[in-house]
């Protein structure tokens, strides 16, 4: 028996019709084809075995070379790797979902071996991330990053209004901007990060100017009504963090708002960890939104039913829950107990952890 909740009502997302409010967060897997970095063919079934969520964001998917910073992830910056998410696409599609691509430059979060050339990574401010990557199949320290210089900042929303486009050749419904969890976006809005003395840093205005001028690039291209963002006000993740984000966020999510984004996705709290790690107001960033918020990070049904009958979120997502249950939406409608994810495969390998969990019915049958 289906349980009362807003979770499994229709929501009109732009020129989108969803068949319920879950959303599918994206979650990195590191199975990308290696040099290539093309999805990887089980990437099809993976995604389309998860295709009941109203809205699946794909794993974040570099727009450059520059832009990867874990090993094996995948790109939207050739057209073999559109080619290779066309798959994806179709194969949502013919399951009756929709999916949005994540556009993502990590900025300083890489390590040389990923880089052109064994290039540095880049940054707003050559200061070096306490934190790890994923590379030749461990975690490494991440590599001293150098500044993006002020000539290159155009090639870099070049690069973003580029993977717009292979996005579209690749039939996705839209796509996100990946302005969290300390990336380069998230990087230059943040002044622990951010230490320039040129348009891109200093005051607010400055320093959020990068993630506003991506986002513009990117609307034009694949239309507002088709571009979200994510956004991590306060999350520790990746070594970030800012002196007053209340004010910070205020402003980038009025510019956001100006721009008409279809959704605003926050992850509220600390990336994958505690909600209540600083004071934040999240209603505030609601408010002064003008399209769908998407609220994110420690979502189960309980909490997800109060925050929608609240009127708080339209839309909620889920994380790891949908890399062991590819059927979440059946399975929390009925109340079903949920299949527990394997930590030791979430990041490379093949089918194992990736496209083997069962879904309700099979286990069922198991039984």
């Amino acid at each position: 028996m289906s349980r009362p909740t807003k979770l499994f009502e229709t929501y009109k997302l732009g020129p989108i019709t969803l068949a319920n409010r879950f959303v599918m967060a994206p979650l990195t897997r590191n199975r990308a084809v290696p040099g290539s970095f093309v999805p990887s063919p089980l990437a099809a079934d993976y995604y389309g075995q998860r295709a009941s969520a109203a809205l699946l964001i794909t794993e974040a998917s570099q727009v450059s070379q520059q832009g990867q910073g874990y090993q094996d992830t995948p790109g939207i910056y050739t057209k073999e790797q559109a080619a290779g998410w066309r798959k994806v696409t179709d194969r949502v599609h013919e399951r009756g979902g929709k999916i949005f691509i994540q556009l993502w430059h990590v900025g300083r979060i890489s390590h040389v071996a990923l880089q052109a050339n064994g290039a540095a990574p880049v940054a707003p401010s050559a200061i070096r991330a306490k934190g790890k990557t994923f590379v030749g199949g461990t975690f490494a320290d991440v590599s001293e990053p150098r500044a993006l210089e002020l000539s290159e900042i155009p090639g870099t929303i070049e690069d973003f209004k580029r993977a717009t486009r292979y996005a579209l050749e690749a039939g996705f419904d839209g796509v996100e901007i990946h302005g969290a969890n300390g990336y380069l976006l998230e990087q230059f809005a943040k002044d622990g990060t951010n230490k320039r003395l040129d348009a891109y840093g200093g005051s607010i205005e400055n320093r959020a100017r990068l993630m506003l001028e991506v986002s513009k690039a990117v609307a034009a291209e694949a239309g507002a009504d088709r571009t979200g963002i994510r956004i991590s006000p306060v999350t520790p993740a990746n070594d970030i963090s800012d002196s007053n984000p209340q004010a910070l966020y205020h402003h980038i999510v009025d510019g956001l708002s100006a721009l008409k984004l279809v959704y605003l996705h926050v992850v509220e709290g600390a990336t994958g960890g505690p909600r209540d790690i600083a004071p934040f107001d999240y209603a505030g960033l609601r408010k002064r939104f003008s399209g769908a918020y998407v609220a994110n990070n420690g979502y189960d049904f309980d909490l997800a039913t109060k925050v929608l009958d609240a009127g708080a979120a339209d839309l909620i997502a889920f994380g790891k829950p949908f890399i062991s249950n590819p059927d979440l939406v059946e399975r929390l409608k009925k109340g079903a107990s949920l299949n527990e994810w394997d930590k030791n495969t979430f990041y490379g390998g093949g089918a194992k952890g990736y496209t083997d969990y069962p879904a309700l019915e099979a286990a069922e049958a198991a039984e």
